[in-house]
């Protein structure tokens, strides 16, 4: 193929981003970091620190903890590396935290907090509000086998939720327990290894209550269910006396009432609840523990309007072994078909004593949750919180280029700016005056610096006020009025001119 030919080829190349994935603007990055940045306030409040760990893993390190059952190998993206080792995309933030734990154990205090933001990456089907690529924030407490750590975790989603702008009352941390769940399990025969399949069918039908409602989670525990897409999900197969019984569990809700004895009220719950366990020791053991946590919330002040026991909470993942528990929002939305709903969870997580113990011979008690960052977002979009609506930063100061051949002039200017801390830049493009200015609209620049041949004689700039000059614009009426009025631009000397620019920024930006 000649090089022409392959110039045109390339030329019809159409640009396209694959489905499930976003690109993302200046301003919502820079909201997105201010909110990162409250939550990161929040995690060293309580004593966390931060680790990094890479995006890739070696697929074993995940084990067998995949988002799909039915397609094993398939939830992850994978690849094999020049030594034919498999390699994986983080499915989490947790298992890479594992691993590394695992690796450092005897370097590391024990307990263990650390908190790690990034992206994680699903291979899975993309949909409206489901991605392949998202963020999430993680905060882990590793070595602590007491459910105190789960409680510090439910404290610290809450008060998180309230740094970022979710006013309380606006929102629930839910609380439940794998081992309850394990109970009712072997109440309805599912006990044992040999179960173990059905076991997570089970918990994941659960998981989606809040979106299917009651009835779709009978099908998803019965014969299967069909979607608005037409793709089956096979389901658990259950008896209808088994369904029924799963059903009556996490339909079970109860909040205390306000100015009553909360601890005798929890009391009473977990006494009743224990019921749907029967004689299980595991379901036993974790109503306990689950009691105990309300106990240490109520204690810290954390009272049913910030934390309650929920049993519709069950995680999907098969590696939570204890405590579980999901932030859920519980103000209304309008959704895309103009229904009002709840917006729902965003950040979840619970207690897996055994991932960290898959890399040693003893088991290591761990506890975390993790931020749904998107979600999170676009929950304090809606709820108008500063964080994510407040003033845009300012775009840079543009130097203007009137003379190719002063190309070094204008650069010394930059420079003198740049050094005084102020964010500028250089016009680096071919174009005249009039094309530089609406670029330097484009960029949000409050000002602009100009130097033509006069003014370089003079040693001098001319400062122009972007946006005083838009206001005097709008106030005058002729195009004759504004020539005459030239409105906001001023002449300085050279060695008064980053004095004068930041006139001009605290002028609009304060400071």
């Amino acid at each position: 193929m000649s090089k022409p030919a392959k110039a045109e080829k390339a030329a019809t190349l159409k640009p396209r981003l694959p489905r499930g994935l976003v690109d993302r603007g200046p301003a919502e990055i820079a909201a997105t970091n201010r909110m990162l940045d409250k939550i990161r306030e929040s995690f060293e409040l309580y004593g966390f620190e931060a680790v990094e760990t890479p995006f890739i893993e070696y697929t074993e390190a995940l084990g067998k903890f995949l988002p799909d059952l039915d397609r094993p190998n398939e939830g992850v993206f994978s690849f094999q590396d020049d030594d034919e080792a498999w390699l994986s995309l983080r499915y989490d933030l947790t298992a890479p935290l594992a691993r590394y734990v695992a690796e450092h154990f005897d370097a590391l205090p024990k307990p263990y907090r650390s908190y790690r933001a990034g992206y994680v990456f699903r291979n899975e089907k993309p949909g409206p509000g489901r991605f392949r690529q998202f963020m999430q924030f993680d905060a882990d407490i590793v070595g602590a086998p007491t459910v105190a750590a789960d409680a510090e975790i439910c404290m610290m989603a809450a008060d998180t939720l309230e740094k970022v702008g979710i006013g309380r009352g606006d929102y629930v941390v839910k609380v439940n327990n794998r081992k309850v769940l394990d109970g009712v399990m072997e109440a309805i025969g599912l006990g044992g290894d040999d179960q173990a399949g059905r076991r997570l069918t089970v918990l994941r039908a659960i998981d989606k209550l809040d979106r299917l409602g009651p009835d779709g989670v009978r099908l998803l525990l019965g014969p299967g269910r069909k979607d608005e897409s037409g793709d089956f999900t096979k389901g658990a197969g259950l008896s209808d006396d088994a369904i029924e019984r799963i059903l009556r569990y996490v339909a079970f809700q109860a909040v205390p009432t306000e100015g009553g004895d909360r601890l005798a009220f929890w009391e009473n719950f977990f006494g009743g609840w224990s019921e749907v366990v029967g004689e299980s020791e595991t379901g036993r053991q974790g109503i306990a523990e689950l009691h105990t946590i309300m106990k240490l919330c109520e204690a810290a002040g954390y009272g049913h309007d910030r934390v309650r026991a929920d049993p519709s909470v069950v995680r999907g993942l098969e590696y939570y072994t204890g405590p579980v528990f999901e932030a859920e929002l519980t103000f209304p939305v309008v959704n895309e078909d103009g229904q009002t709903v709840r917006f729902g969870s965003v950040a979840g997580g619970g207690r897996y004593d055994g991932l960290v113990g898959r890399f040693r011979s003893e088991p290591v008690p761990a506890t975390g949750f993790s931020v749904g960052v998107s979600r999170l977002f676009s929950a304090l979009q809606v709820v108008r919180s500063p964080i994510v609506s407040g003033q845009a930063a300012p775009g840079p100061v543009v130097v203007l280029v009137l003379d190719r051949e002063e190309t070094a002039a204008y650069q010394a200017l930059v420079a003198a700016l740049r050094q005084a801390g102020i964010r500028s830049e250089l016009y680096l493009g071919a174009s005249g005056m009039k094309a530089q200015m609406k670029y330097a609209d484009r960029r949000g620049a409050p000002c602009v610096v100009i130097q033509g041949s006069d003014e370089r004689a003079k040693g001098e700039v001319q400062i122009k006020d972007l946006i005083e000059g838009a206001k005097a614009a709008e106030a005058i009426g002729s195009n004759a009025e504004w020539k005459a009025a030239r409105p906001a631009q001023f002449s300085v000397p050279v060695d008064e001119m980053v004095a004068r620019v930041r006139e001009v920024l605290g002028r609009h930006y304060g400071g």
